[in-house]
Formats: C-alpha cells, structure tokens, sequence
C-alpha cells in the first residue's frame, strides 16, 4: 500500500482503524517528497522534525480514542501566500524571502485545530502573479505529468504535490482561475468557493475583491471534508458572509436525475485544442447518462472577461503591493536617500511580472484614466454578474472546460504576457461573478490531464460538488496518477 497516495478518507479510516499511525503516513510523505521533489520543486519550505511532532502528538489522540476530525493525522501542503505562525511565508518572492509570520491565517488555524499535519509552503507564482507557476523567484514547479511542462498556476505548487503524491491535501488561492487550472493541469480536483464562503484573513492580498482560498485534493469526497472545515463567518474578516455551513459530504449521497446543465455556446471557442474540446463534450454526455439534462446557453458578455479581469486586477495589485516598500514591510535595499530605498528595495525585491501588473494597474489608476479603464471595468464585471445569474436561474450549474488548451512547455510563453493572461479565458466569469466553481478530471489526452469545469450558484458548493461527485463515480480519471 503506497501511504502517500491514499484519499483523506481511506486514509482516516486506516487511521480511526489502527491499520496505520499519523507518524507513518507523515513519514511516507516525507520519502516522498525527499524522492521526487528535486524534479518537482513544489515546495519551498518543509519542515520535517515539527511535522513529525504534530503526528506524534496525533497519534496519541488516537490511542485515547479522542473525537477527532477526519483531517487529523492527515498531511496538508500550504500555499506560501497563506501565512503559517512560526513558519517562513514568502510569497514566493525576494522581498518577502526571510519573513516568518507571528500568527496563523484562519484557514491554517482551522486546519490545525482539525488536527492537520503541516507538511509546508508550496511554491507559486510571485505574489499569485501568473497562470503557470514560472514567475517565481526561487525556480519553476514541473508538471509531475511531463517535467517539461508547466504545473499551472498561480497554485503550481499546491496541485503538483498533490498529483506527486507529496500530500494528501493542500491549500490554494483563486483569483482568476488559480487553483481551478492548476488542479486542471495536473489532474487533480480543485475548488474555488463563493466569495465570502472561506476567510481571507492571513492571505498575502492579490486582488482583494477577487482572491479566495479553497481546497485541492484527489477526489470529491475529500473536497467535501475540506471545505467542512475552512468555511463560515470569521470575525476577523469582514468579507465572510453571516450564513449556515451545509453538510457538504451529504450532498454526495444524492444523484443528478434531474440536474440541469448549462453549457455556453461562448466558451468553445476557435483556436482551442478540439482535442480538449472533445473530452468535455464526453464528460457532458456522461453526466446525461446519469440524469442530468443540458441546455445551450449563451452568455455574450463573458467575452470581456479577461480585459475585464487584466484591468481590475492589476489595480488592486498596485494598492496591495505599495506597502512593501523598504519601509512599512519587506526587505530593504540601502541608499542614500528615501527615494532612492523605495526605487531600489521594489526594483530589486519584484520579479518583471509583479513589477508590469503594478505599472499598469498604477497607469489605470491614475487620475484622467481611473474612470475610463477601472471603473468601466467594475461596470462591465456587474454586466457579466448579473448575465452569468440570470443563466443560473434556468440551470442548476454551468458546465465548460477549465483551459482551452493542454499544459504547455516550461518557457515556451513566458515572454508573451498576453498569451499567458489568455489561458484565464474560461475561469475569470467565475471569479468576476463571485461564484463556486470546481476543477475536476476528466481524460487525458498524450498522457497530459484535461480538465472539466463546473460553475455553481452563489453559495451553492453542495450542488456543483454532488454534480463533480457522481462524474467521478462513473468514470476513473481522477485516481489515475503520473509515474515518477
């Protein structure tokens, strides 16, 4: 039996079982990870002998048949934009490189209290800045399917330990599609709650009107669990919504006969791979033959979606980001004057990809431009809210690819900033709309995995995990795994 590629759930059992101790599972983690991640690098910081504390300290639990979560014992990877007390949080950034946090976010407080064993950070793009893991500044993140290929991103890191079988679970972060293509890109199942459903409190703001933290995980019972344990109100974050939790593993139990689909015209678009194309037409007809019903809906607006999103976004990176200046947070570069130490402590703390988002989100922000490119883009975000609704209310959820296109090489589009920006096409309505959306398996195509999108109603992450759950009850995209 391979530990570390076990679900949360086999793996509780095994636990609640006494087949098998937190220790050891940890263990299997940690030979993993010491095995493959020299080709991976989906990690930035582990750290062994406190995790091995946390089993230890699990285990005994066990033994007095404690009431325990069914994450404790369980390893869990973090996103490094997520800050953990005690333990370096970087953001995958120069200027961040020698931060440790005084405190938890409150997801990594819930997950602790849950009993999850902190295995570490994950590697990402700067700051979440980018959608294949790249722009980081201590190194790229492999595709464990084709180490020639990116992971995703911004939670490259965070999906590739996933499908290595260095975790069993991890943290990302979604703004425009970061957790939903990564999962796609390496095969895993990874969702974005509504806005207001997880706190943000303890994130390294991105966009704060977009970003979410959700779970990355195997499959969609374990999803489930997960997100059973992050969501609710938080009083330190005034974003999160006053509103009851559901029994989120109770959805799994029920069918989708009667389940209505809405599949967009829109989102199968020229110049995508037809290949991909395919696959999610496939998925489609398996969630009819399971009782679903689908309708073509049309949803113009969306096609705005990635300006949209490349103008709101890189503005509020500009207000989020001044901060880290030499003075308030971050490194600080010497010089002979203030100036001078704010020129120099950005230019040198800032990788090129943070420093263009800050420029044209600075640019987009300045007076004479604010109302001609920021606030028409916040008008246009309400236009695309208010059509993806009102499709909403005809359907039950919407079905479309996570990528058009299948994970591409390591440097092949790292000089092209646009084309990188395109490969959010089919996700940003989603996160302009506030809404659940998931990132499941569904084929693959050259032994590269494609992935299948399931957007939801505000709130609704029941109903798009009960649809993402039955799909992986017919079929076994989901539990195949990369050779390493």
């Amino acid at each position: 039996m391979e530990l570390n590629n076990l679900t949360i759930h086999e793996a509780a059992d095994l636990l609640r079982k006494k087949k098998i101790s937190s220790v050891q599972l940890t263990k299997s983690i940690l030979g993993r990870i010491e095995k493959v991640d020299g080709e991976i690098f989906a990690y930035l910081t582990t750290t062994p002998d406190q995790v091995l504390a946390q089993a230890k300290l699990i285990d005994k639990k066990i033994a007095k048949r404690e009431a325990l979560s069914p994450l404790a014992g369980i390893p869990v990877a973090i996103k490094d934009n997520i800050v953990t007390e005690g333990l370096k949080t970087t953001c995958a950034s120069r200027i961040l490189e020698d931060y440790i946090p005084p405190f938890d976010a409150t997801v990594v407080k819930n997950l602790k209290e849950a009993g999850a064993v902190i295995i570490g950070k994950t590697n990402l793009d700067e700051f979440g800045h980018g959608s294949s893991t790249e722009h980081s500044a201590f190194g790229p993140t492999h595709n464990p399917w084709d180490r020639s290929r990116v992971p995703g991103g911004s939670s490259g890191g965070s999906a590739a330990a996933i499908a290595a079988g260095e975790c069993l679970f991890s943290l990302g972060t979604d703004t425009g599609g970061s957790i939903r293509q990564p999962a796609g890109f390496c095969g895993v199942s990874g969702l974005r709650p509504t806005y207001g459903r997880v706190s943000r409190y303890g994130l390294i703001a991105m966009t704060s009107s977009l970003d979410v933290i959700g779970p990355m995980a195997h499959d969609i019972e374990d999803i489930s669990l997960i997100l059973q344990i992050l969501s609710g109100k938080d009083k330190l974050d005034s974003t999160t919504v006053e509103k009851s939790v559901p029994n989120y593993s109770s959805f799994l139990k029920e069918d989708i006969k009667g389940l209505k689909i809405g599949v967009p015209k829109e989102f199968f678009i020229e110049g995508m791979d037809f290949r991909v194309k395919e696959k999610v037409k496939e998925a489609v007809e398996k969630l009819v033959s399971l009782g679903a019903s689908v309708k073509e809906i049309t949803l113009p607006h969306t096609k705005y979606s990635v300006a949209c999103y490349y103008i709101i976004t890189p503005s509020e990176i500009s207000a989020n980001l001044s901060r880290f200046d030499g003075i308030k947070y971050g490194k600080s570069s010497s010089a002979n004057n203030l100036f001078e130490v704010y020129a120099k402590t950005r230019g040198e703390g800032f990788g090129n990809e943070v420093k263009r988002r800050i420029m044209l989100g600075t640019y987009a922000l300045s007076s004479g431009y604010y109302e001609a490119y920021y606030l028409k883009a916040q008008k246009v975000r309400t236009v695309i809210k208010n059509e993806v609704l009102k499709a909403l209310r005809e359907v039950d959820v919407i079905i479309t690819p996570t990528s058009p296109n299948l994970p591409f090489k390591i440097g092949s589009q790292i000089n092209d900033p646009l084309k990188m920006y395109l490969e959010d096409v089919f996700m940003d309505t989603a996160s302009l709309a506030g809404l659940p959306a998931i990132s499941i398996p569904c084929g693959l195509i050259d032994n590269l995995p494609v992935g299948l999108q399931i957007m939801g109603k505000p709130f609704d992450e029941g109903t798009v995990l009960k649809a993402a759950h039955n799909y992986q009850k017919a079929t076994d995209w989901h539990k195949r795994k990369p050779k390493l």
